[in-house]
């Protein structure tokens, strides 16, 4: 149920649009005037792994919380853009509601499709086609993953854009094998650039092999160091109580005790 918004303002989704650029108009708010594109990218950035937070949450009011502060952010940017005179809200709902049109033929056009799969290759060559008419021929499929993402994902949308035209293990267990040799290599390697360079060979093939089990490897992590905390966290607290700590521990207790908190 849609809540009631005090002021002037239309209801519905174009109210925050309206409230930015208010926030922005002479007489406004002195903060909100100040901001640029470039300024507010550390916002975008928090809303988002805030999102994020929230869904791992399952909390339903955060996710909407959060949804509404990311909506905020782009709200700003359009605003702002506008006042450029470059595009405006209305431009940016368009135009990605045609790009959407454009790449889902099977839903939008007569195209048939077998699975989600030959969705994504079609995407692919749908983004290749734009490329192509845009006048960067030369693009890789590679270059439309931002390197700004963080090494897991950008790792894992790396992996993804690849087997999207086929270059990627054939199965499971040659992903499985691939990480073993890259761990003898890693134990065989010199310490600095070599162990370097094959650590993250490892890390590549550990991503890859997560990516055949379809899991998120970023989620996978976060949730072990979820479980990590919460149990060093009983650990200290039992110590605590003990009057104890870890720094009262040799290496043989501390692993013993640590193994009670499984």
């Amino acid at each position: 149920m849609a809540g009631s918004l005090e002021g002037p303002f239309a209801p519905g989704i174009g109210a925050i649009f309206e409230v930015v650029a208010r926030l922005r108009a002479p007489g406004g708010c002195p903060w909100d005037r100040e901001q640029t594109h470039e300024s507010l990218r550390p916002y975008l950035l928090e809303e988002t792994y805030e999102l994020l937070e929230a869904i791992d949450s399952g909390d339903d009011q955060k996710i909407k919380e959060e949804l509404g502060d990311l909506l905020l952010q782009v709200a700003m940017h359009a605003e702002i853009a506008a006042e450029q005179s470059h595009f405006d809200a209305v431009q940016v709902s368009e135009a990605v509601a045609m790009k959407m049109v454009a790449r889902h033929p099977h839903v939008f056009g007569d195209v048939s499709v077998a699975d989600a799969d030959e969705v994504l290759r079609n995407w692919e060559r749908q983004k290749a086609h734009e490329a192509l008419n845009a006048g960067r021929e030369n693009e890789s499929v590679l270059d439309r993953v931002p390197t700004t993402l963080p090494a897991l994902a950008w790792a894992i949308g790396l992996q993804k854009r690849a087997a999207r035209v086929g270059f990627d293990f054939a199965s499971l267990v040659e992903s499985a094998v691939a990480i073993g040799a890259e761990a003898r290599e890693l134990a065989a390697a010199d310490r600095g650039r070599q162990a370097f360079e094959e650590m993250g060979d490892l890390l590549f093939g550990v991503v890859s092999l997560a990516r055949h089990l379809k899991i998120n490897p970023e989620d996978a992590l976060r949730v072990a160091g979820q479980r990590f905390r919460q149990r060093f966290a009983q650990l200290e607290n039992a110590l605590r109580n003990e009057g104890s700590s870890l720094g009262d521990l040799g290496p043989d207790d501390a692993a013993r005790r640590w193994e009670e908190h499984h």
